[in-house]
């Protein structure tokens, strides 16, 4: 099947009538129509947990537990539209995004898609008790879509959620996402890790590496939702959907963002409201992992560079992406560049240790990477640049 298309899942309506809101509906692929969950009481099984949270868990014992740390997130929201008078001035058009959210401190502190609150004049939060509050918007990363919100709130409505790891992540996975499809307060929906290492593109159009794909439904207003394991920790913050037919809604293919991801960026934005990145510009840095074995690769350990942006600062100092495209569990991988084994003379051996460890550093920063070509290593350094805003690339 051909995918249509990736729906950012945040829900907007219009607040300029009946007829400009049908025709923004359309225009997303909402669609609409009512939504039933079918929930089975099964024990997930899972892992045990360092803190001594055993797997068996049913999805009724995790929603008791995590749900009221979910929230419903509304947006004011305006934009700018073309005049329908051609005059030359844009329209404003106001509306309303809605979509969810969860805690992550007894401070107020609440984990979001950037997308949510994009264009916010005003944000507003809903908790179980259905009490509303007023939320600001701490800091918002449009390169990997989180924002974070902070709220004052009774103690009895900030029951923070345990944040798991998205690292050890496989295939086969349960998971479980909780949010507010369609305005659906709290749904549940059960499945399985169905992919990981996914690529998803960020609200400014740069890349997002390291994506879950899952088969739990996720529909518009899920935006911002956790995706847990089942243990109930949170491993992903479910962002997009793939589009099939003329719909809008659920395929069995939804994406959300790296927990391990989020965690690593929360410091910077609750500090400076926004990720003050260096930019190497190697694109789909990928894992290498006993999953790819059968390549024949001369390390088990690194991360292969696929394809480097022409003019970055990794293409600078000589870095060389892959010429030659194979299959991989249903993924294309370019084959025959450099693979990267150290950073600062310390090891990698993930995409996401790559990106996290050059996003913790800023433009103008000097790095050395230990590269592998051909049998050969050798080490080269490259002055990072400031990020592009609408480049591609994985760090």
């Amino acid at each position: 099947m051909q995918w249509k298309s990736l729906l950012p899942v945040a829900v907007v309506s219009a607040a300029l009538g009946c007829a400009a809101s049908i025709a923004l509906v359309v225009a997303l692929n909402l669609g609409g129509g009512h939504t039933t969950t079918v929930v089975q009481q099964a024990p997930l099984r899972g892992k045990d947990t360092s803190d001594g949270t055993a797997g068996g868990l049913t999805p009724r014992d995790i929603y008791k537990r995590a749900a009221p740390g979910v929230v419903f997130i509304r947006a004011q929201v305006v934009q700018q539209t073309p005049s329908p008078y051609d005059f030359g001035f844009p329209q404003e058009q106001r509306g309303e995004a809605t979509g969810s959210g969860f805690v992550i401190g007894r401070d107020g502190t609440i984990l979001t898609n950037a997308h949510v609150v994009a264009g916010a004049t005003h944000v507003a939060v809903q908790f179980a008790d259905r009490h509303v509050v007023d939320a600001r918007i701490l800091g918002r990363d449009e390169s990997t879509d989180l924002a974070v919100l902070k709220v004052s709130a009774t103690p009895s409505e900030l029951q923070p959620l345990s944040l798991g790891s998205s690292g050890g992540v496989q295939v086969g996975d349960p998971t479980i996402a909780i949010g507010n499809p369609f305005g659906l307060e709290r749904t549940l929906t059960t499945g399985v890790v169905s992919a990981t290492r996914r690529t998803i593109q960020a609200p400014n159009g740069l890349q997002i590496n390291g994506v879950i794909q899952t088969d739990a439904a996720i529909n518009p207003g899920n935006s911002g939702g956790p995706l847990l394991d089942a243990t109930g920790r949170v491993i992903g913050i479910n962002s997009q959907i793939a589009t099939g037919g003329s719909g809008g809604g659920n395929v069995g293919i939804g994406f959300a963002i790296p927990i391990d991801t989020a965690k690593h960026l929360l410091p910077q934005l609750e500090k400076t409201g926004k990720v003050d990145r260096g930019f190497l510009g190697i694109e789909d840095p990928l894992t290498i992992d006993p999953s790819l074995s059968d390549l024949n690769l001369p390390v088990d350990r690194g991360v292969l560079v696929q394809t480097v942006t022409p003019g970055s600062p990794a293409d600078r100092a000589g870095v060389k992406g892959g010429d030659i495209v194979a299959r991989v569990d249903g993924n294309d991988v370019r084959l025959g560049g450099d693979i990267i084994i150290a950073v600062n003379g310390k090891k990698v051996s993930t995409g996401d240790e790559l990106v996290n460890k050059i996003a913790a550093k800023q433009q103008g920063d000097k790095v050395k990477l230990d590269l592998l070509h051909d049998g050969q290593q050798r080490t080269v350094e490259v002055t990072l640049a400031a990020r592009p805003t609408q480049t591609a690339g994985g760090g």
